[in-house]
């Protein structure tokens, strides 16, 4: 597990290394993200578990109980507390953490447990829990697809309890049972088997929806963030994005927007299914890596108006009236920064040649020009799909006879435990249930 500042003003915890694929662009030898890795890590960043291992099937640590022992043992948790103090101590100003950590093995029960430790210790502090997932999955492997739901499930139960935000990662499309196909996006053309090219994709995602509360220049905390998404019990958020944002050579701003649509031409990334008549309840979206020229319309004057985005006189105005016409009364965060997301190797392969090097869709021949960054639009969502997603979830672990998997058992769950864990995922359902979508 490592702990590690990347800001002073921020503490982050990582319990667990991305694994990750060959990519086509002939990176054969990656096999975890420590091989393509370019920043240096603190050796205090780093915590090891000797006990498990992540190469093989055996000895793997893939159930729930399993990953939250490590953290009752007075070793690795005195281990935790020290890296976490070491990176306290060097903040200006702590807003609190973030906890990314697989939520399908047992690494869920390591990131539940942490949550629980952080909340315990640095109580009015944010904590923000990404939990990440697999993108394809197969019915014909059983024993890891219930595992799967179990550790999804108490997973998801547990941290939203000691957590500010929890939001699923995932190009699959369900988080229960059933297999959905992944996700797809128009420019890119990427592998979903292969978790290098999942890892890359997710963590474009991450990269923007997170700002609002990384940059020195911006007014928005960690809490103050989880305080507009997360209000009556709503403790569980969808993440989506464009990626890349569709951006013609020459085109504004207002243009685009009016061309992508609603809210729902996003392609979700939290596993919830078609967005599709669902309602958003609050959202806060970031819009990355456009050119300042191109922020507001191009129109000579006097020329009539496409719509009222047309009018606006900022950026930041034109996303916020968009958000506004898409989703009326709902609360709402937009912001614009100028800054792309950078692409360049060892970034995987996965762009469309329509793309040109600054990842604007070319309406001619290809450019021939590898992409090295791409404008982004990220969005984090309080929704009434929730709702669904939450309960299927829920509907799924119940049909389930849990004294079939006993291993899963024997690594400390009991009987209790599940039923716990079912009522607070029925309990998390019905927080996003009746709504109508608007804010008093």
């Amino acid at each position: 597990m490592a702990g590690k500042s990347h800001h002073t003003q921020r503490g982050t915890v990582s319990p667990k290394p991305l694994s990750s694929g060959p990519s086509e662009c002939g990176e054969s030898s990656i096999r975890v993200w420590s091989d393509f890795l370019r920043v240096h890590l603190h050796p205090r960043s780093i915590c090891m578990i000797q006990k498990y291992n992540h190469d093989g099937e055996a000895g793997r640590l893939e159930a729930f109980g399993q990953g939250e022992s490590i953290l009752k043992e007075p070793r690795y948790l005195e281990e935790l507390e020290d890296r976490l103090h070491f990176y306290v101590e060097e903040c200006d100003y702590l807003q609190g953490f973030q906890i990314l950590c697989d939520l399908h093995d047992g690494f869920s029960g390591v990131g539940a447990k942490a949550t629980e430790l952080l909340q315990d210790e640095y109580s009015g502090r944010g904590i923000i829990t990404w939990g990440l997932l697999p993108g394809p999955y197969s019915l014909g492997e059983p024993q890891k697809n219930i595992y799967r739901l179990l550790n999804t499930a108490f997973g998801l139960a547990h941290m939203s309890a000691h957590s500010s935000l929890v939001c699923p990662l995932s190009l699959g499309g369900s988080l229960g049972l059933r297999p959905e196909p992944p996700v797809t996006f128009p420019h890119l053309h990427y592998d979903a088997t292969l978790p290098f090219h999942c890892a890359a994709i997710l963590a474009t995602a991450l990269d923007t929806v997170t700002v609002p509360y990384r940059l020195r220049s911006s007014p928005v905390s960690m809490v103050h963030l989880a305080d507009m998404l997360n209000f009556s019990g709503k403790k569980v958020v969808i993440a989506a994005a464009t990626v890349p944002f569709p951006l013609v050579p020459g085109q504004s701003l207002p243009d685009a927007l009016v061309q992508l649509g609603g809210a729902t031409a996003w392609t979700p990334l939290s596993a919830c299914g078609d967005p599709s008549g669902t309602r958003c309840f609050a959202q806060s979206v970031v819009l990355r890596g456009l050119d300042r020229a191109c922020h507001t319309s191009q129109l000579a004057p006097g020329t009539p108006l496409p719509s009222p985005l047309h009018a606006c006189s900022t950026g930041e105005d034109v996303l916020a009236q968009y958000l506004q016409q898409q989703q009326p009364r709902v609360r709402s965060s937009a912001h614009l920064l100028l800054a792309p997301c950078k692409v360049a190797p060892p970034y995987p392969c996965l762009f469309s040649p329509s793309l040109s090097r600054h990842g604007l869709v070319l309406d001619g021949p290809p450019s021939g020009a590898a992409v090295e960054s791409i404008p982004v639009l990220g969005a984090l969502c309080s929704s009434s799909t929730l709702s669904r997603t939450l309960g299927d979830l829920a509907r799924d672990l119940s049909k389930l006879d849990v004294r079939r998997w006993a291993s899963f058992m024997d690594a400390g769950v009991e009987q209790g435990d599940v039923e716990e864990a079912l009522q607070e995922l029925g309990s998390l359902a019905q927080c996003y249930q009746g709504g109508d979508g608007l804010v008093d």
